[in-house]
């Protein structure tokens, strides 16, 4: 299975000088227990975002300009060459922009963690085909900042 997974505000953002322009609370829960035991493939600025490998998964980083070989940690130069890499296992590509975009060609599912704001930032997620999905909403989240867990299934 080929998955996208992201978080983005109401107005689509996804990134703000090159971070995650929230603090939520609980928010990236569901990001950790689908992950964990696959494989996650993102691109270098997300991957220095964090800077280091995601433990108990596979890190696969799509760069053209650095490699990030290590424990649990594999560089591609391109969203093909990374997928190759994974094998069998389940993908889950989460991001960035360009990432994103790129992949909306190719996923089964999206995993969408939709934020109940308008949220400065200059990096968004990638417009896609509504109609080419089953949109299923999984869990509505509370608080401060409410959020939604959503699951695109392409037709």
């Amino acid at each position: 299975m080929i998955a996208l997974i992201a978080a983005f505000a109401k107005n689509q953002v996804i990134g703000n000088k090159g971070y995650i322009p929230w603090k939520i609370k609980g928010e990236q829960k569901r990001f950790k227990e689908l992950t964990t035991g696959n494989i996650v493939i993102m691109g270098r600025r997300s991957y220095e975002e964090i800077g280091k490998p995601l433990s108990n998964r596979t890190t696969i980083v799509v760069s053209n300009t650095k490699n990030f070989d290590g424990e649990n940690c594999l560089t591609a130069r391109s969203l093909a060459e990374a997928i190759k890499l994974a094998g069998n296992k389940d993908i889950y590509i989460s991001g960035g922009a360009k990432l994103y975009e790129e992949a909306l060609l190719l996923v089964e599912k999206m995993y969408i963690t939709e934020i109940d704001c308008d949220i400065e930032g200059d990096t968004y997620f990638p417009p896609f085909e509504k109609e080419q999905f089953v949109k299923e909403i999984n869990e509505k989240c509370e608080g401060e900042i409410p959020y939604t867990y959503v699951t695109y299934t392409r037709i």
